[in-house]
């Protein structure tokens, strides 16, 4: 009876022994669960040890590919996984379509946003990979909200284009109240008075003051350093309008990487995407 224990222990140990060793010797494949997969949009390796997280512009209710498509092309590496983030509005576009929502739940939309994109970045920093995030127009906006509310260590680099520290007040107001307003050569605000026609467009322009109307000078003034920043801007954006002297002093005091370009809107995100890619990230077109 002895001896018969002694054998099954025997057993058991081997059987243990050869397990521990297979798990050790080949570690099971990271991959995406499907609870995050519901949340992106995604091109690459799953595996990939870099993660691209693009947090998108609009706002808009459709949820776009094309970005995460282009930088899959323009950037053809095994190295790197291209990501897009679901917004609540890109989830539940209904919810913007029918009737007018007050500035108070576009502010509430906008909270409710930020936590799915951080939900995404921490998924894949837990995971030990690399997390670049890539924030455009709208997108810029909600990365200097993830930043202000998640601390500039949530993600290891981030590239900001065509946005704003501190927008001018009579714009995100007249966005709050969902009317049209824009940069006349990228410095003076001109405001339309009359409200817009389409109830989408003016829920997605209290979106865009929901975070606009924040003051990011101000915020981010109790950071010792952002130089994981690299921020792109461009002197006649009609959309956001220029960066102003001082905004651009906050940037350089904060070690803030900056790009200037001398055109509009698209003309910047079109300009200087790459350099943005490679100065930001590291990243060169393959």
């Amino acid at each position: 009876m002895i001896k018969k224990t002694n054998l099954i222990l025997v057993l058991l140990l081997t059987i243990f022994t050869i397990s521990c060793s297979n798990d050790d010797g080949a570690p099971a494949p990271i991959g995406i669960s499907q609870e995050i997969k519901d949340l992106i949009y995604f091109k690459g390796e799953e595996d990939a040890p870099v993660v691209l997280i693009n947090a998108q512009g609009g706002p808009d209710t459709e949820f776009t590919t094309d970005e995460v498509d282009e930088i899959s092309r323009l950037f053809n590496t095994t190295d790197l996984l291209a990501v897009n983030v679901h917004q609540v509005q890109t989830l539940n576009p209904s919810l913007f379509e029918n009737d007018d929502i007050s500035f108070e739940k576009a502010i509430h939309f906008n909270s409710e946003s930020l936590e799915i994109l951080s939900q995404v970045i921490k998924y894949f920093k837990d995971q030990g990979r690399t997390v670049y995030v890539l924030g455009i127009s709208f997108g810029a906006f909600m990365t200097q909200e993830l930043i202000a509310k998640k601390g500039a260590d949530v993600a290891d680099k981030y590239l900001i284009m065509v946005g704003r520290l501190d927008m001018d007040d009579v714009i995100w107001q007249a966005f709050s109240e969902g009317k049209f307003g824009y940069f006349e050569n990228g410095i003076t605000p001109i405001i339309d008075q009359e409200s817009g026609t389409d109830v989408t467009q003016r829920n997605m322009d209290r979106l865009a003051a929901g975070l606009s109307m924040n003051r990011y000078t101000q915020i981010f003034d109790t950071f010792e350093d952002l130089s994981k920043i690299t921020y792109v801007y461009g002197k006649t954006d009609q959309a956001v309008g220029r960066l102003t002297d001082n905004e651009i002093q906050f940037l350089e005091s904060k070690n803030v990487n900056i790009i200037t370009g001398n055109g509009n809107h698209d003309e910047t995100i079109g300009d200087f995407l790459l350099q943005g890619f490679s100065e930001a990230f590291g990243i060169e077109m393959q």
